[in-house]
């Protein structure tokens, strides 16, 4: 184990937690963008 702390861990990890937030936020959008789109063809064919 290394005694002196690198700070570039830490940044990675910040990246990499802010890049993974972000898709899985893009993902969610889309797919609740698909949920309602759907929603409102089904109402309009009623």
């Amino acid at each position: 184990m290394r005694e002196a702390l690198d700070q570039w861990d830490f940044v990675a990890a910040a990246y990499a937690t802010g890049i993974i937030g972000t898709l899985a936020m893009v993902a969610w959008s889309w797919f609740a963008m698909k949920r309602a789109e759907s929603l409102r063809e089904r109402i309009r064919r009623k």
